[in-house]
């Protein structure tokens, strides 16, 4: 999603002929894919909260202002990483010691910052909060539970490559020499297990830190 955004960027910055078509094709492939990642996580969400209820299609549907605002969250995301990349070939042109450090920096300021606000999508859906707003609700939510989240983050990250491995090795046995169709049916089969695993592991822990949260902000009350 941020690289469809990084790419829908880059097509305003080095505008062509091509520019119109470029622009719309990339925004209708971001809205797709914003549509589907939304949708998922509106199942989840419905399928925690109404588990013993019936429920309808619309129910699992994001609205478009969800979609637009999931889209200008990957958008801000994009734009930083553009801005991020580009303070880093000015420094590259000045001296390659200060690219390096910088290069540090700004990759462990970005992944705090994406730890911080794994959950910005799903105030997106069950409040149909806006961007900004959603950012803060995520910071809020992680701030007393930072390693909790960093937990799960790894948790995450170990999903993603136990079932890397599998379909690596399958690849490594049925692929004959460089057929990137192989490659491509690959990574499709990776996300489809990968990407639902993650989602609901980020759902789920959403759901509790929203309870918890309640629960504590119970307490202040009952205690006032």
């Amino acid at each position: 999603m941020i690289y469809k955004t990084a790419e829908f960027l880059a097509v305003i910055v080095f505008v062509n002929e091509e520019v119109i078509s470029g622009l719309i094709r990339a925004f209708l492939q971001t809205l797709v894919q914003a549509y589907l990642t939304l949708s998922f996580y509106r199942l989840i969400l419905t399928l925690m909260d109404k588990a013993h209820y019936e429920f309808e299609l619309k129910d699992i549907l994001p609205s478009f202002k969800m979609a637009f605002n999931f889209m200008m969250v990957a958008f801000g995301f994009g734009l930083l990483i553009a801005l991020l990349i580009f303070i880093n070939l000015v420094l590259l042109r000045q001296k390659e010691i200060y690219s390096e450090i910088f290069t540090v920096i700004a990759v462990l300021g970005l992944l705090y910052l994406l730890l911080r606000s794994i959950f910005c999508v799903c105030f997106i859906i069950d409040d149909d909060s806006k961007p900004l707003e959603s950012l803060k609700q995520s910071f809020e939510i992680t701030k007393d539970n930072f390693f909790k989240t960093l937990g799960i983050a790894l948790s995450i990250l170990g999903i993603m490559i136990v079932t890397l491995i599998p379909i690596n090795v399958i690849i490594t046995i049925f692929s004959s020499g460089d057929n990137e169709y192989v490659f491509l049916l690959g990574f499709y089969l990776w996300f489809a297990i990968a990407f639902p695993a993650v989602q609901v592991i980020v759902m789920v822990t959403y759901r509790k830190l929203v309870y918890s949260h309640l629960d504590v902000d119970d307490d202040i009350a009952e205690t006032n």
